[in-house]
């Protein structure tokens, strides 16, 4: 894998073995073998040309399907929303390189974050519907951000066609070391008893973090402040220090604090228990029946993507997560590997945007 820097972005290329050379330029000749002023073409190149310009008018349609049918006849480009060495652009280059192997294809990555990840995911809505230019979506680029966000470049919906999820990252509910509570229904106890004393921190106003915050106050009555962070960082920090009560965070972030001792997980809030913590149980066992939050990832490409181009698509990337390297891959990092179907995949974010859409509202958050 090669690296460079252009335009401002974060660009990593994953090459296949197969080069792909340009084609050299031609010059048009006149007779007695002297070559012509630049731009000057002999009459019968030109009749040629003319002709070979209305073939192409006439078999589009062919040309069309071949090129489906060929695909991919070269790079394709994966458009990660976020900064580089998160969850998500970890998985892009993952997928990226196996892409990239099984298409014999060079596969790029380029970071392109800004406005909670609508920055990037508005290049590939416009972008030319060929299947060339994917998009790593999220929970907060393709659920979140549509309710979240007063003016979105982008429609969710309507502006992109999902291939498949890659992965669901479930977030995990801990504490400090030292609180006088070890399990969630002690917690929510706690709480009732002490109202407004809960504070919970999050990597941000409006984040999967703040809102599953906001979530878990809606389904248990518990009177809690939200404290944002600029990241998880410092949010752990704080909470191993005992200045804010709780944290909702993502499982690869929190793990090895809980497996240290630093912090006490109360919960996961994923639909069963994570094999990396099989003595935690789910928030759904504790007693909120129905919650579930999971950070998810998956690729989509701009809407009106040729239907087969789609489907080849989708074929070779559950193959990819379906291998077993890649699943040991995706399991070490707390997360889940999640293929599915494109109806699958548009179906699950149709969802998942009306229940964030209701979290939201009740939260008052929202960004201009």
């Amino acid at each position: 894998m090669t690296h460079a820097r252009a335009n401002g972005f974060n660009t990593a290329i994953v090459q296949s073995s197969v080069r792909v050379q340009r084609p050299a330029m031609t010059l048009a000749y006149g007779r007695h073998g002297v070559p012509l002023p630049s731009g000057h073409v002999w009459l019968p190149q030109r009749l040629a040309v003319a002709l070979a310009c209305l073939g192409m008018l006439l078999t589009g349609g062919v040309a069309q399907a071949e090129s489906a049918a060929n695909y991919p006849s070269r790079n394709i480009s994966i458009v990660v929303p976020f900064t580089p060495a998160g969850t998500t652009d970890i998985l892009a280059r993952m997928m990226a390189a196996k892409l990239g192997e099984k298409f014999n294809r060079t596969v790029v990555v380029e970071n392109r974050p800004g406005a909670g990840g609508n920055t990037g995911s508005n290049v590939v809505a416009k972008a030319a519907p060929d299947g060339y230019t994917l998009l790593m979506g999220t929970i907060s680029t393709h659920a979140i951000n549509t309710s979240l966000y007063k003016n979105m470049p982008y429609n969710a919906i309507k502006d992109f066609a999902p291939i498949s999820r890659i992965a669901n990252v479930p977030n995990l509910l801990v504490v400090n070391k030292n609180a006088p509570y070890s399990t969630l229904p002690e917690l929510v106890a706690w709480g009732k008893a002490n109202p407004g004393k809960l504070t919970f921190g999050s990597s941000g106003s409006g984040t999967t973090l703040h809102l599953s915050g906001e979530l878990f106050k809606q389904m248990t009555g518990v009177e809690m402040t939200h404290i944002p962070y600029k990241g998880s960082a410092p949010a752990v920090s704080d909470l191993i220090g005992g200045q804010i009560s709780m944290l909702f965070d993502n499982m690869p972030t929190v793990l090895p604090q809980v497996k240290s001792g630093n912090l006490k997980g109360l919960a996961t809030t994923a639909a069963t228990r994570n094999r990396e913590l099989p003595d935690v149980p789910t928030v759904s066992e504790s007693g909120l029946t129905g919650f579930l939050v999971m950070s998810w990832f998956g690729l989509l490409a701009p809407a009106g993507t040729p239907a087969d181009i789609i489907e080849k698509l989708n074929l070779a990337v559950v193959e990819i997560i379906k291998t077993p390297d890649v699943q040991a891959r995706i399991l070490a990092i707390g997360s889940e590997p999640s293929p599915e179907t494109p109806a699958q995949f548009a179906a699950f974010i149709q969802a998942e945007t009306t229940k964030w859409a209701e979290v939201v509202k009740k939260s008052g958050a929202s960004v201009d």
